[in-house]
């Protein structure tokens, strides 16, 4: 099978392997036209390139092409890095960020690309997490909701976005989740119907949307599930006839009536 012929580089000029610095490389077995090569604009064969050659990502971190920063940097000795901090490029800072010592983070953590910040929330601790929770991106605060102690949670659980709520509700303390069955997010609101001890599912047995008040059949104790048999939702009587009938019984063979966790 022939080689494959190299392509254009990412200003579309024709990619020259016999005046490229790096050609010693190819004849070595390093780099391969089309599949191995830095002067390709694809990013998982400038990757290959530096898999191959960790020894020149040094060399790539002042390319031109930011896909060569950027990869470089999964490659080059932490010691380069900071000096990358200031990139014009948010792909190149956001994979520093990745890499960057965590005494270095704080240099990050205004950037004014939301990728980067990212990066952040996901490595930060503490005081510096928690001071993330008021970023203005949500994504950032999904990714801080997911990181938060859980005592901390309560500071979103009103955050404007439903994604973060449902973090949050997927976390929070059950002291605390109550107060999220009002949420006016459905998938909030089924969260909590999923999480909530069976006994305090009362609070959503009304719930405005049936697939909440079905999984409140699913759980709840027969006290509660007296306020479903009659419900406007097929789906949801069935259910909680069966389960009034199954509790029903049994007391019956028990002898005593028992709560029923479903």
């Amino acid at each position: 099978m022939a080689a494959p012929e190299p392509g254009t580089d990412w200003q579309g000029r024709p990619i020259d392997c016999g005046s490229c610095r790096h050609r010693a490389r190819r004849d070595g077995g390093d780099c391969e036209p089309g599949r191995v090569c830095l002067r390709d604009p694809r990013a998982s064969r400038i990757d290959r390139f530096f898999k191959a050659n960790p020894d020149l990502a040094g060399e790539g971190l002042t390319d031109p092409y930011f896909l060569v920063r950027a990869l470089a940097v999964r490659h080059a000795s932490l010691f380069h890095l900071p000096a990358l901090i200031a990139d014009p490029d948010p792909e190149v800072r956001a994979a520093v960020a990745e890499r960057i010592p965590d005494r270095l983070l704080f240099r990050l953590r205004n950037d004014p690309d939301p990728r980067v910040r990212i990066v952040l929330a996901g490595r930060v601790e503490d005081g510096a997490l928690l001071q993330m929770a008021t970023d203005p991106d949500y994504y950032v605060r999904v990714v801080v909701a997911r990181r938060l102690p859980v005592e901390a949670l309560p500071l979103l659980m009103c955050d404007p976005v439903a994604d973060v709520r449902l973090e949050v509700a997927r976390r929070i303390g059950k002291d605390w989740m109550v107060s999220m069955a009002w949420d006016e997010e459905v998938a909030v609101r089924l969260e909590v119907a999923r999480r909530l001890d069976s006994r305090q599912l009362e609070v959503l047995a009304g719930d405005g949307d049936w697939r909440v008040r079905y999984a409140v059949a699913e759980r709840a104790v027969p006290s509660c599930l007296v306020r479903l048999v009659g419900d406007p939702e097929e789906d949801v009587r069935v259910l909680a006839r069966r389960r009034c009938r199954d509790a029903a019984a049994a007391v019956g063979e028990n002898g005593h009536q028992g709560g029923v966790d479903g």
